[in-house]
């Protein structure tokens, strides 16, 4: 039987990828989506009408506040988005008993660890944007039990704008460019994320709870730049500087440990390079 998955969010890059997917799935998966001016998730009321009015099997939350200096100054915006919209989404899922997959951030570590954070290492955000995500993780865990939040790091996609898309740009226009090498983490291709979230929906997956979802492997931001230098044989275009000053603190180690992923479905996740060249490719 065909699933009925609503996509909030469907804007945003994770959500557009899902969409540009979404017809490799049409026997198994029913997809709606909705962006912000058909459904603003922050409105209650129209929530629950449009859960009172339509009928869904899953729910793929990609609608977020996903700016990480900003949200210092606009931190009631960031958690109302991120915290409070959330809470009316897993009240709603809770009522017509639908699945509510969310998506989280490695933010919501301080990266003070030394070892890939695994799902019950203890949380510390130390920006408001970390903390907002926190809170609608909480909210979700007391009002659902039928839930996947799955944390994720430095995403990038074909789409909108994002680190890879952005420094891809900037080495074809043969700029020269400066990259910080104090952070540390795993790069995420929305296309990695996007089959594991339909793997757990085609696959009826039903061990709930939280899980790590990234590419294998590390690197820094000079790192992942100068992959992608290499790429377009521009080396010499990118040098690295220790950090940039930022209003929001960053954590300087945000590896996420992903075994739990692995032994839901059995095959190891590619490493980061591979599918960096992947979306380079689809971009040249």
């Amino acid at each position: 039987m065909k699933s009925k998955v609503l996509v909030t969010g469907a804007n945003g890059q994770l959500g557009k990828t899902i969409r540009d997917l979404s017809t490799n799935f049409t026997k198994l998966i029913d997809f709606v989506f909705v962006e912000k001016s058909e459904l603003d998730i922050t409105n209650s009321k129209s929530l629950t009408l449009f859960f009172e009015t339509n009928d869904f099997d899953y729910c793929i939350n990609c609608a977020a506040y996903t700016n990480v200096d900003l949200a210092e100054s606009e931190t009631e915006i960031a958690i109302d988005i991120n915290a409070n919209a959330v809470k009316s989404l897993a009240e709603n899922c809770k009522t017509y008993n639908i699945i509510l997959i969310h998506i989280s951030t490695d933010y919501v570590f301080d990266g003070q660890s030394t070892r890939p954070y695994n799902e019950d290492d203890p949380t510390h955000p130390i920006n408001n944007y970390g903390a907002s995500k926190l809170f609608g993780e909480e909210h979700i865990r007391k009002q659902l039990d039928n839930h996947f939040i799955i944390r994720t790091s430095w995403l990038y996609s074909k789409f909108n704008k994002n680190f890879v898309k952005t420094i891809f740009n900037k080495l074809k226009n043969d700029e020269k460019l400066t990259v910080i090498t104090s952070q540390k983490g795993t790069p995420t291709s929305c296309v990695d994320l996007s089959n594991f979230i339909t793997f757990l929906i085609i696959n009826r997956v039903s061990n709930f709870g939280t899980y790590h979802f990234s590419a294998e492997g590390e690197t820094t931001w000079y790192g992942l730049a100068l992959h992608i230098a290499q790429l377009l044989d521009k080396t010499s275009n990118v040098s690295p500087i220790k950090d940039y000053p930022s209003k929001a603190k960053r954590p300087l180690y945000s590896v996420l440990s992903t075994k739990k992923v692995e032994q839901v479905t059995k095959k190891p996740l590619n490493h980061w390079k591979v599918s960096v060249d992947e979306v380079i490719k689809s971009l040249s």
